[in-house]
């Protein structure tokens, strides 16, 4: 394709706004008397060095606060990417414009969006380390106290993530599936969802103030989200594939790779981190906002899986139990 002259871009840009019922001179004249963008103006640098506000004067805090924070801006990324998949994936034409959504998923665009996510998650998993050994114990088993009944748990994000990346009924918890039919509706598997089981108090099984909160501020976003992707989930959108395209390496390796990522590395990570700074003592399990989290995390519990189709009758029964037995005996 041979590269447009500055002619043909104009003539371009009039047609464009002549759509729109504009003027192309008034643009261009808005142009010529605009001011240059800067760095720091696009990406809003001194609003974001803004909102880290801490509660104590532990200087480990900020650790804690900008790492979860920047985690929430990756699984965004994410949710990018599923809304894209969701939609079939981009028209651009070849001007350069964006015209709209397919009407199917291409194979290889269905790859592209899917590294990208298993890329975050992996730059997210890997990064952790600053939480494992970044901060000093005794300051984070004090100023964590300071913030209950909040918890990661709380990640809506995380949950939708979840929720757009597999069929709802695999979300449910796994103790409660076979007395749930999986073409029930979305409002009675909610009712069953994994992830609440993880928010009880060890005392007395109730809801924790941590659940309660989470459960009334998103419980009907995210029973409605559910309800648009049970068409649109990834493996909705694998089931649509061709038959061909189903057992392409690549994507069978893609989708795996997302089950780990999700399933397996990142709760994981947090179970090697809650093993270092709340084991040490009973009483300090309260720091995750009263969450079971040695019930909760390791995933050879939950056996939280996307994907079982995709995985072996060996690869089901040991899911995520090698990770857990090295870590504990590495002693880290």
């Amino acid at each position: 394709m041979s590269e447009i002259t500055i002619e043909e871009k104009v003539a371009l840009l009039k047609e464009k706004y002549e759509v729109m019922g504009q003027d192309l001179r008034s643009y261009l004249d808005g142009l010529l008397y605009s001011n240059y963008l800067t760095y720091w103006d696009y990406v809003h640098l001194e609003t974001l060095l803004s909102l880290q506000n801490t509660l104590t004067d532990f200087p480990d805090e900020k650790i804690f606060l900008m790492y979860h924070q920047i985690t929430e801006l990756y699984f965004n990324l994410c949710l990018h990417e599923y809304d894209q998949i969701g939609k079939n994936g981009a028209i651009v034409q070849d001007n350069g414009n964006f015209s709209g959504w397919n009407d199917q998923l291409d194979v290889q665009y269905l790859i592209a969006r899917l590294k990208r996510i298993n890329s975050y998650f992996e730059s997210l998993t890997k990064s952790f380390e600053i939480m494992i050994q970044g901060m000093d114990p005794d300051q984070f088993l004090k100023f964590r106290m300071a913030l209950l009944p909040a918890s990661g748990f709380q990640s809506v994000q995380y949950r939708k993530i979840e929720i757009c990346s597999t069929e709802f009924f695999n979300l449910v918890d796994k103790e409660k599936r076979p007395h749930i039919n999986r073409g029930a509706t979305i409002d009675e598997m909610y009712e069953s969802i994994y992830w609440k089981q993880g928010a009880t108090e060890l005392s007395s099984g109730k809801k924790t103030l941590t659940l309660k909160q989470f459960e009334k501020r998103y419980s009907v976003e995210l029973i409605d989200l559910a309800k648009e992707y049970r068409s649109k989930n990834l493996w909705a959108k694998f089931k649509d594939l061709s038959l061909e395209d189903q057992k392409n390496e690549e994507v069978i390796q893609q989708f795996k790779q997302l089950d780990l990522n999700v399933n397996v590395n990142w709760p994981l990570v947090h179970y090697k981190s809650a093993v270092r700074y709340l084991q040490q003592n009973p009483k300090d399990i309260a720091a995750t906002g009263g969450t079971n989290w040695q019930k909760y995390l390791p995933p050879r519990f939950q056996k939280r899986i996307f994907y079982p189709e995709l995985w072996s009758e060996e690869e089901l029964d040991n899911w995520g139990k090698k990770w857990v037995e090295e870590t504990l005996n590495s002693g880290e």
